[in-house]
């Protein structure tokens, strides 16, 4: 075939893939492949800038939840406070409570010291129980002792419960009127007044202002105390009268001179956190004095569930996720490995074989929860095995698992070369000789490869395992697989319904440790085909 020539009018013969028309064409299509490495570029980049986004979200919130605050008190564990040999009903946590009372002798009226108490995590005194029991030496003796707080009390430390600005000087005189209860504060000049103006007060008759519970917090440090300003007065030559309910008692009514006292802001107003003006005043007390620690959060990490954040652990989850994946591998990987090999090496090619494998292929589509449901029905109903067990559990992944390990088995023992067999049975090995010694080592690499995939994949799914009761409040660590459990899917599942803030931060950690689990799987399955996997 050849090119059709055309002469311009100097007798210079033109190609028609050389001419104008044939450089616009070829113009144009060097643009469209421009464009379209510029479009895959920005969607690679796109789903870049939204990985990053996610895991930047996951870990910014999760980071709050490896740490956590402690309270150092020392605590009275003398023969005349514990008796060695009534420990089993003894109330350690009232042991905590009066350390922590003493700590605050001015705190005397029954709501405020519940209040106080409140800075303290309801499980203390468990926590306290064993370790005493591991170290008996701690009793008859006064110890220094990490309670743990309450999460409000945590989250407030940590700077996530209310936005509490600093300190700053009052430049003018500030006269207290009495050290306890309420009492009035005369500022030297009226700039009090303005102040409570822009933070919310509510202006009543005569220039009055009253700071309601939906206006922010006006604490005055003064005199080694301080007072919350509840309402403020204009007084007599340009002065300011200010009530206030003392948190922490003044040591005397002398004047403080300029410059002496200090105003704090809090903007979030009282109504609108969950924490109060008086336990802030005391947990910056308990700050200044260096009694709270912020350490290694090892309660969240190697204990169980619990309806208190400050409390909950994800070591029940992950022990739960364990032994749900020790049953599920169990169970699929030899039947999927068997019948991967079975249909790909001796099942003959009939009508029935090509139904099996059709279907095989449309298990592997249908939504987890169906599988949920055939648990449901046949585990729990008829078999009437324990629900929310792992065995229950990793039978029913095992299902859902089945089909992608046999289409990966079938997929890697279809990738060895034909010239294996024949030169297997050319030598005289019998067809079972040929598969299990010759065909099947090496098409393992990509066997285990699709498993451990597989198994990742049920690893984060939860909606089979919700049907089976997986979902229940499990508090102790399972210890076998017929104790009731649950796993890291359903564990977060269950946190992120719980309206405490403190579940929110566990929520993501929880997160973390699972994507962790799921890249480091993922990993094993990359290094296991870069290592063992052989190109023909």
């Amino acid at each position: 075939m050849t090119d059709a020539i055309s002469t311009l009018g100097g007798g210079r013969p033109v190609s028609v893939h050389t001419d104008d028309a044939a450089k616009a064409r070829l113009k144009a299509r060097y643009a469209a492949e421009m464009r379209f490495k510029w479009l895959g570029a920005g969607a690679v980049a796109l789903a870049g800038f939204f990985l990053v986004l996610l895991l930047s979200t996951v870990v910014t919130q999760a980071w709050p939840a490896l740490r956590m605050n402690y309270l150092m008190l020392p605590l009275d564990l003398s023969a005349a406070k514990v008796d060695p040999a009534k420990l089993d009903g003894f109330d350690f946590q009232g042991v905590i409570n009066d350390a922590l009372t003493a700590e605050f002798p001015d705190v005397t009226s029954r709501q405020d010291r519940r209040l106080l108490r409140g800075l303290i995590s309801t499980g203390a005194g468990t926590f306290l129980r064993k370790d005493i029991a591991e170290n008996p030496g701690m009793l008859g003796t006064s110890v220094d002792y990490a309670v743990p707080l309450d999460d409000f009390a945590d989250l407030y430390l940590k700077g996530l419960l209310a936005d509490v600005g600093t300190d700053e000087a009052i430049a003018t005189t500030v006269t207290p009127s009495g050290t306890t209860g309420d009492i009035e504060l005369t500022f030297g000049d009226d700039g009090m007044l303005a102040l409570a103006r822009g933070h919310g007060a509510t202006e009543g008759e005569n220039g009055a202002l009253t700071l309601t519970s939906g206006a922010a917090s006006l604490l005055v440090a003064l005199d080694g105390g301080t007072v919350k300003l509840t309402a403020l007065t204009p007084g007599e030559n340009g002065t300011a009268v200010a009530k206030g309910l003392v948190i922490e008692a003044l040591d005397s009514t002398a004047p403080a001179a300029t410059g002496q006292a200090a105003l704090r802001v809090i903007d979030t107003p009282e109504s609108s956190r969950k924490i109060s003006d008086k336990e802030i005043v005391w947990l910056d007390r308990l700050k200044s004095e260096d009694l709270t620690e912020s350490r290694f959060n090892s309660i969240f990490f190697f204990t169980g569930a619990s309806r208190e954040p400050e409390l909950a652990g994800i070591w029940g989850a992950v022990v739960g996720s364990f032994l749900t994946m020790i049953v599920t591998l169990a169970i699929a990987f030899p039947i999927g490995v068997s019948a991967a090999i079975y249909l790909e090496e001796f099942a003959p090619k009939n009508r029935l074989t090509t139904i099996i494998e059709v279907n095989i292929n449309n298990l592997a589509a249908v939504p987890s929860i169906v599988f949920g449901l055939l648990g449901l029905a046949v585990f729990l109903n008829f078999f009437g095995l324990p629900r929310s067990a792992p065995v229950v559990g990793g039978m029913v992944l095992a299902l859902m698992t089945l089909p992608i390990i046999i289409i990966a088995s079938r997929a890697s023992l279809r990738a060895v070369p034909p010239s294996i067999r024949e030169a297997a049975l050319g030598i005289g090995a019998s067809k079972v000789q040929t598969v299990f010694h010759h065909v099947l080592p090496l098409a393992m690499p990509g066997i285990m490869t699709g498993t451990i995939l597989g198994m990742a994949h049920a690893l984060g799914e939860t909606a089979p395992l919700l049907m089976i009761g997986m979902v229940a409040f499990i508090v102790d660590i399972p210890g076998g697989f017929t104790d009731p459990a649950t796993i890291l899917p359903v564990q977060i599942f269950m946190w992120a319904d719980f309206p405490e803030p403190g579940f929110q931060q566990k929520t993501s950690a929880a997160i973390l440790i699972l994507l962790a689990f799921l890249v480091i799987m993922n990993a094993i399955a990359v290094i296991l085909r870069k290592r063992f996997e052989r190109r023909w």
